[in-house]
């Protein structure tokens, strides 16, 4: 009998827009920034996007940035909640490395 994989967790997924992908795959990104930026799309999908430090647009709260490393001196990703997907995701729009 083959058992189904249910997952229970109230994280949702966090996909990456096409730009980042290809941000994340290009060999000229710093071997520094990888763990950070992986580590913080964790976060932001174990959240539900709803992650202590980011801030949302006024006009659009579903528009988050969130700091990339301490007090935000790595970069910036930027994300938006997609709550009306099917399933409801969090998706990375644009990371910024300073």
């Amino acid at each position: 009998m083959t058992e189904m994989f249910h997952d229970d967790s109230d994280s949702w997924p966090c996909v990456l827009s096409e730009d980042v992908a290809l941000f994340m795959m290009d060999p000229a990104l710093p071997p520094w920034a990888i763990g950070p930026i992986v580590a913080a799309m964790v976060a932001i999908g174990e959240s539900r996007g709803v992650l202590s430090g980011s801030t949302a647009a006024d006009n659009w709260p579903d528009c988050r940035l969130l700091p990339l490393g301490d007090d935000g001196t790595l970069g910036i990703i930027e994300y938006v909640i997609a709550k009306e997907a099917d399933p409801p995701q969090v998706v990375v729009t644009r990371v910024l490395l300073y």
